[in-house]
């Protein structure tokens, strides 16, 4: 469950201060937001999949539901709001990273109503992010531990959540930089409440904390072309490998992986691999 957004990228040399402008490369159109980016991430390397999310009944609504089904996505739970899809605008500079700003548009739309609508009987795992409303998600993380579903978090953007939101998160997923401000140290994340974290470390791979301790899972080396939505292709794998049966620390080594050949290619979802890929 989570957003779904067109990405209009433009290069840049260098991002602008305050009241500049600066001249950008031609901006290219693509599928993005952290909800859509997750599914097809799961998707493309066999996951079965389904988006429980918004987009307006638009030109960028139609790209969304392209891009999700031809990724293998089920869209039966994706619902056409009388709003604008959701826009995230990104500029990428020539070492591969970006800077975002979000419209959420149809995002918002996403009430706790439609997750009573999901029928939990087959799912294994929800994995969610935090680009819809933020009582929509405390509702279907409690939805989904109730039927005895895993419920996996990616807490971005960094939101103050219930406690018993935190407690049955198994993992809670951040990268570096929002556990830094979450918490003094990896294993200090714990005491939040969640049963066990992920923290993702770009380039370095990931680190799996738990009661036992914390493990570092490296990453293979690549060239960056772009940054872009590699997060969510390590939440989409990550899901998806626990949704398989993996132990946390072995799902975590594949979607370091995934996450990895994800920023070799330029986009969000087009850069996501497929299980041929990795093999």
């Amino acid at each position: 469950m989570g957003s779904a957004n067109a990405d209009l990228v433009v290069t840049v040399e260098r991002r602008p201060a305050g009241g500049e402008t600066v001249l950008g490369g031609d901006t290219v159109v693509m599928p993005g937001g952290k909800g859509a980016n997750t599914a097809v991430a799961a998707g493309r390397i066999g996951a079965s999949v389904s988006l429980l999310g918004a987009v307006g009944s638009d030109g960028y609504g139609s790209l969304l539901r392209d891009s999700l089904s031809s990724s293998g996505v089920d869209t039966s739970l994706l619902i056409s709001s009388s709003r604008p899809t959701g826009i995230a605008y990104i500029t990428v500079t020539p070492d591969g990273e970006n800077s975002i700003v979000v419209s959420p548009g149809a995002n918002s739309a996403v009430a706790p109503s439609d997750v009573d609508a999901v029928d939990w009987s087959s799912v294994r795992v929800l994995a969610c992010s935090l680009e819809v409303p933020l009582e929509t998600v405390a509702h279907a993380v409690s939805a989904a531990a109730a039927a005895g579903v895993r419920p996996v978090l990616n807490l971005s953007p960094v939101a103050d959540l219930p406690a018993e939101t935190l407690a049955v998160l198994d993992p809670l997923v951040v990268n570096e930089h929002e556990a830094a401000q979450l918490a003094p140290s990896f294993p200090a994340l714990l005491d939040l409440g969640p049963k066990s974290v992920v923290v993702t470390l770009g380039a370095r791979g990931a680190a799996v904390v738990t009661p036992a301790g914390v493990t570092e899972v490296a990453a293979p080396s690549v060239e960056v072309v772009d940054t872009t939505g590699a997060g969510d292709a390590f939440a989409g794998a990550l899901s998806a490998r626990l949704a398989a049966g993996d132990a946390l620390e072995e799902a975590a080594s594949y979607a370091v992986r995934v996450a990895a050949l994800s920023v070799a290619k330029a986009g969000a979802q087009p850069s996501y691999p497929t299980a041929a890929d990795l093999d």
